[in-house]
């Protein structure tokens, strides 16, 4: 069994094997090496790994925050004196500091997509860490100006949100089929263990350096370390072959794929992969034009809307489920619960963390709709529970007369993160790479990004507001939203769990019932292209209609045909969600 895991076969890609043969294995290509490939090799792994350190810089610069608002030092330099002569932070002033540096990651993912398209996908990652960079130093040197920590936070989160899109983009157009899903999950998973690891530095500075400035700076500093490590190693790998491709650099896209997938270049892997990125450049080639009329197009592209304001509403209620209520401003939460708060965050960042594990199984072994569902029905009870407890039962004016109900505002918070962490932590981004065909993927997904970057946004600035009035009532708010983003996902998410790309693009064409979708059983793949086709969602089948005067822009790669392989290339890139 365990070989069996650890290699990849091409049995059923073999037109000299019998399962080949049964398969319909393309004849054409019986002269190419179908040999066992490793499912991990070293080029593979230091691609999950090092490159996914844009998602723990993500998680780091989201994390620090919520322990630096409670720190003596971080209040006396930045907040205000009250009519007690103590210090503490106005509702706006917290909201600004935490909430703008969602506005600079709304910007940079914006903005990020076209440039990488310039310069390339590594230099893009470079640049924009050192914009993080920047953004620390520009905190870091802050005295006593609190707009200087704003600003600094908006800085650092253009770079955070532009490595949102390019960091999962780099990975998925170098990995392997076969490990696709698991390399962008892997980037989600340093996000948490981000979040983690500022919670522990948090702990350890203010417990060393509590009434020094060391017990902020510290954090930050090493945050800066960490945009070294990645802004100057990233120039080592080589760009992606995508990118490599389109600007004619052949030879170096092939010789990239074979070090990542350890395969010679005569392998069925490489030429095929060869062949769909060559296909899809030259489809995308054909259909350019104007930016504004592609755009409006995509809106009157059947059931396009639908899926548009679909993926925008399931971004929102992520935010909505309250999962940021407690990792912007934990520290503070448990602060007024009389309870140690940065023990309590590290908590829960390691359950947040750890559980993220679990969250990668059960996406594929028990789908999409029941998954969300169960999470959202799990989400709304803890929250019912911690929104009780901490408005009936907690002695808000003295806490330490109800330790008990501060135990168990800590327990329920621990089992909402257990439920977000496994669902609608890691479930949704997997959701949002199904459900736009290919002509509109990356629109799309920019729109349903911004969505929830604007929502993150209006959660972390209105959020003192809101508490300062509503007290621990406002986890009711966050239950009644859990309860709506579960209804919604019953009512109109269509189950992706082990289909293809092409097979949930034909789903939501077809209109196909979401409470039934699991049982939905594929036309033939000559149906389904034709139902593609006649809507003019596939990429392919769009540029048909544009016709050929670009043919000639791209270069083609000896030995590669097309050799009607389309089924068989949404076919690999749907492996991506079902590794």
């Amino acid at each position: 069994m365990a070989p069996n895991f650890m290699t990849v076969h091409f049995d059923e890609q073999n037109p000299n094997n019998e399962k080949g043969k049964e398969a319909g294995a393309r004849r054409s290509l019986a002269g190419l090496d179908y040999s066992p490939l490793p499912r991990i090799t070293g080029r593979s792994f230091l691609l999950a790994t090092f490159v996914s350190m844009g998602g723990l810089l993500f998680g780091y610069d989201t994390g620090q925050i919520s322990g630096f608002l409670e720190m003596p030092d971080f209040l006396d330099r930045f907040a205000q004196t009250n009519s007690d002569g103590d210090k503490a932070f106005s509702t706006v002033r917290s909201g600004l500091i935490v909430g703008l540096l969602s506005i600079g990651t709304l910007i940079g993912a914006l903005v990020a997509a076209p440039i990488s398209d310039r310069i390339g996908r590594k230099f893009s990652i470079s640049g924009w860490t050192w914009i993080i960079a920047i953004g620390f130093v520009i905190q870091i040197s802050a005295n006593r100006d609190w707009v200087q920590i704003m600003m600094g936070r908006w800085v650092a989160g253009l770079g955070v949100g532009a490595l949102s899109l390019l960091v999962p983009m780099f990975q998925a157009e170098t990995a392997p089929p076969w490990i696709r899903g698991g390399m962008v999950c892997c980037y989600q998973l340093f996000i948490t263990m981000g979040i983690f690891l500022a919670a522990c530095f948090n702990y350890g500075t203010v417990t060393h350096q509590r009434y020094s400035s060391a017990s902020w700076r510290i954090v930050i500093g090493i945050g800066w370390v960490f945009t070294l490590i990645l802004g100057i190693g990233i120039l080592f790998l080589p760009d992606t072959p995508r990118f490599d491709y389109r600007k004619g650099k052949v030879d170096r896209a092939r010789d990239t794929l074979c070090k990542v997938y350890g395969a010679t270049p005569n392998h069925w892997a490489i030429h095929t992969q060869m062949e769909e990125i060559d296909s899809k450049l030259r489809a995308e080639n054909q259909i350019k034009g104007n930016p504004v009329k592609e755009f409006v197009q995509m809106f009157k592209a059947p059931r396009m809307a639908y899926r548009i304001f679909l993926g925008m509403a399931l971004q929102m209620f992520q935010q909505l489920t309250g999962a940021n209520y407690f990792f912007y401003y934990g520290t503070t939460i448990f602060s007024s619960v009389s309870i140690d708060s940065y023990k309590t965050q590290i908590i829960l960042n390691t359950i947040n963390f750890l559980v993220t594990f679990i969250g990668l199984y059960i996406v594929e072994h028990y789908g999409r709709r029941k998954s969300l569902i169960a999470g959202s029905s799990w989400m709304f009870i803890c929250f019912l529970i911690f929104a009780s407890v901490g408005h009936f039962a907690l002695d808000r004016g003295d806490p330490t007369n109800t330790p008990k109900a501060g135990v168990a505002m800590i327990v329920f918070a621990c089992l909402f993160i257990l439920g977000f962490a496994t669902t609608w932590g890691p479930m949704i981004w997997t959701i949002m790479a199904e459900i736009f065909p290919s002509r509109y993927r990356a629109k799309g997904m920019a729109l349903a990004t911004a969505s929830n970057w604007l929502w993150n946004f209006l959660l972390a600035f209105f959020t003192p507001f809101i508490t300062k009035d509503i007290d621990f009532r406002y986890g009711y708010v966050f239950a009644g939203c859990n309860l709506l983003g579960g209804l919604i996902v019953y009512f109109f998410v269509i189950e992706g769990q082990g289909r293809t790309l092409e097979e949930i693009d034909t789903m939501y064409l077809e209109r196909v019932n979401p409470r039934k979708s699991a049982k939905w059983v594929p036309p033939p793949p000559e149906e389904m292209s034709r139902i593609r086709k006649q809507a003019g969602t596939d990429i392919e089948t769009a540029a048909q209609h544009h016709g050929s005067s670009d043919d000639e822009t791209l270069a083609r790669p000896s030995g590669v045909t097309d050799g009607g392989n389309g089924h068989k290339k949404e076919e690999n890139a749907g492996a991506m969600h079902r590794e």
